[in-house]
């Protein structure tokens, strides 16, 4: 049963995180996947997401899928029992993940009940295609990205920092322009969407 957890900033929620999806059933290992950070200078999230990880008990191992072989990248998604992906430009996360052929891997893992823990980029990778999120993320910085088709997980697009500086108006934007054509699920940096099976809830 497919499992997980959709933020717009991990920080900011992680205790909904532990109530939910921190389970004594698996061992309390995290692949936490960066890479949508590489072309942005604001990174802190990276390390206030690790820090709360490891504050829940989490082995947080860092896998930069841009740097990695594919060999390697597949091995450690394929053998953990949590896969983290942050926030950055969801576009460059997208080609980096493609470029390596990953995309049919995670699908088949998160269908095994691996749990998936995505942050903003991270979250909206889950939905059909990402072409909704060009108001918010220059697509420049993703120059060898040839298909917005993305990982398919839900039938929804998350939204993610509603109302919350400095996306504000980038999220009115999506809303104005693919509010009618795809269904737009928003949060704010305090909520997030648990997928539990075929259960979508907002908390």
């Amino acid at each position: 049963m497919k499992k997980l957890f959709l933020t717009s900033y991990f920080a900011g929620t992680a205790q909904l995180f532990a109530q939910y999806f921190v389970s004594s059933e698996f061992e309390k290992k995290v692949v936490f996947i960066p890479t949508a950070a590489n072309v942005d200078e604001y990174k802190k999230h990276l390390t206030k997401a690790q820090n709360k990880l490891a504050e829940f008990g989490f082995a947080v191992e860092v896998l930069d899928v841009a740097t990695a072989s594919e060999a390697a990248a597949r091995e450690k998604i394929e053998q953990t029992k949590y896969l983290y992906i942050a926030g950055g430009n969801t576009f460059y996360l997208l080609q980096e993940l493609k470029k390596k052929n990953l995309l049919d891997l995670i699908a088949k893992r998160v269908s095994e009940g691996m749990i998936y823990i995505g942050e903003s980029a991270g979250g909206m990778i889950t939905a059909p295609d990402v072409e909704y999120v060009q108001p918010m993320d220059p697509k420049e910085l993703a120059p060898e990205l040839t298909s917005y088709e993305a990982l398919k997980l839900v039938d929804f697009y998350l939204l993610p920092h509603e109302g919350e500086f400095p996306f504000a108006e980038a999220v009115e934007e999506i809303i104005n322009t693919y509010g009618d054509k795809y269904n737009l699920l928003a949060i704010n940096n305090k909520q997030a969407i648990i997928v539990n099976g075929n259960e979508v809830k907002k908390v």
